[in-house]
């Protein structure tokens, strides 16, 4: 139909040229043709600038409205520009919502032309490059020769793990991937986490082997001894004796690593149940007696109500550890004392001894696997290193916490802290003076 609306106006003018030419004359029909050229090379001329003007700003105008025969076509294309805004508005609004959500990456994220100039980078790189504007060269940002060697080779399998001077103490992998044009993208991801992990894991497996290596050898080589000599029966003796104890360290190490793996690997909280608390620190006080031999003074200071929710065998574990530690590390003669009170809101369950003492700057590292203030006389008592581990692996699952006071030459003090919500404030069976002295046997 287009065509017919077109040709309308030119057919019009023809028949009127016509009509005049047989009724007027020749003269009237060619100026009427010549009026009805130049109307419409007005109207062509007026929308040709009409659509001019649009399209100097395609964006921040709206089509004109001219009527007659341009206006089906300009409806055609007032179609394909309102559906061309609304594709870029939509493109653009995915487009911020991607920058929304890459500016809260925490890798730092920076694309770069094939001239390695900057392009685009998201909030996290900003603050860890401090990039100002785009279009300027990377290597104005970061200026580690490591990391320009590889920005300018063309192996990229090998990124480089450095410090960046905006994060003190931290290590930040900077890896390249090229695209398909020739552009790059540069990821800067902090490893310092994945690094620390590496290097316990690694402590981990040395330790490990070096706790197994020792019992080994002396199983091994008394071993030997037995099988290659003739020994006394007194000897033979003695020799089995040390392959059992040696034997039996192992043991200890193997079920302490199951239970510290076993602890780490949960995540559903323990199932609370009503345990005797008082009742569970003289069971592992008379296993503290019979260690003891008659060495140590007990004491036991129980104030607080009797009964709380906790998993039994984890709570148990977690007493035993503290209470034969001070047995193991107090000198003969010395003082263990055992409280259960309560403090503010908190339960608090509390050994005391008059052992050796730690210093301050072993404080902090007392709970790591396998560390020691003194291996020597760790290995000498039996420890296995892994005792206070698991005694703070215990205390997180239940909501509560590990603390440790110590003073060099005035003994220790642990603390096992339950949250209020733990316990159960029913009064107890029998009147119990508020200090129990018990000496161990022969004392």
């Amino acid at each position: 139909m287009i065509w017919l609306r077109a040709l309308a106006p030119t057919a019009i003018a023809l028949i009127i040229a016509a009509l005049l030419a047989g009724l007027v004359s020749d003269t009237m029909a060619a100026r009427w043709l010549a009026l009805a050229l130049v109307i419409q090379a007005v109207m062509v001329t007026l929308v040709m600038a009409r659509l001019h003007f649009w399209a100097a700003l395609p964006r921040q105008r709206e089509l004109p409205q001219v009527g007659g025969v341009w206006q089906p076509l300009l409806d055609r294309l007032a179609r394909f520009v309102k559906t061309d805004r609304e594709s870029r508005e939509q493109l653009a609004a995915e487009l911020e919502q991607l920058h929304r959500a890459v500016d809260r990456l925490p890798d730092g994220l920076i694309v770069l032309d094939r001239y390695d100039h900057v392009q685009w980078c998201n909030n996290a790189a900003l603050e860890l490059h401090g990039i100002v504007g785009s279009g300027r060269p990377l290597h104005h940002f970061i200026r580690q020769p490591e990391f320009v060697s590889y920005l300018d080779g063309s192996d990229y399998s090998r990124p480089p793990v450095l410090p960046l001077a905006s994060r003190p103490g931290r290590l930040f992998e900077l890896r390249l991937h090229r695209s398909d044009d020739n552009h790059k993208l540069l990821i800067s991801r902090d490893l310092t986490e994945q690094a620390r992990l590496d290097a316990m894991r690694r402590d981990f497996v040395a330790n490990v082997s070096h706790e197994i290596r020792t019992p080994v050898t002396a199983i091994g080589g008394f071993a030997e001894t037995l099988l290659d000599l003739p020994l006394e029966p007194a000897q033979q003796r003695e020799y089995l004796g040390i392959i059992l104890k040696q034997s039996q360290t192992m043991q200890r190490l193997v079920e302490d690593l199951l239970t510290l793996a076993s602890l780490e690997s949960s995540t559903a909280p323990p199932e609370a149940e009503r345990v005797d608390v008082t009742a569970m620190i003289r069971a592992v006080g008379a296993e503290a007696k019979a260690l003891s031999n008659g060495r140590h003074t007990l004491t036991y200071r129980l104030e607080a109500p009797p009964l709380a929710l906790a998993a039994p065998v984890e709570l148990e574990s977690a007493i035993r550890n503290l209470v034969i530690n001070a047995v193991r590390y107090s000198p003969n003669q010395g003082r263990i004392e055992i409280g259960w009170r309560i403090v503010g809101n908190e339960g608090c369950l509390s050994v005391m001894d008059s052992g050796i003492g730690i210093a301050p700057e072993h404080l902090p590292r007392l709970t790591e696997r396998f560390y020691r203030v003194d291996r020597g006389r760790s290995r000498d008592s039996g420890g296995t290193g892994l005792g206070l581990a698991i005694v703070k692996h215990i205390m997180q699952r239940h909501g509560g916490q590990l603390r440790i006071e110590s003073s060099l030459g005035k003994g220790s003090t642990f603390t096992l802290v339950l949250p209020a919500n733990r316990l159960i404030a029913e009064p107890a069976p029998t009147a119990q003076s508020p200090a129990v002295t018990e000496p161990a046997a022969g004392s």
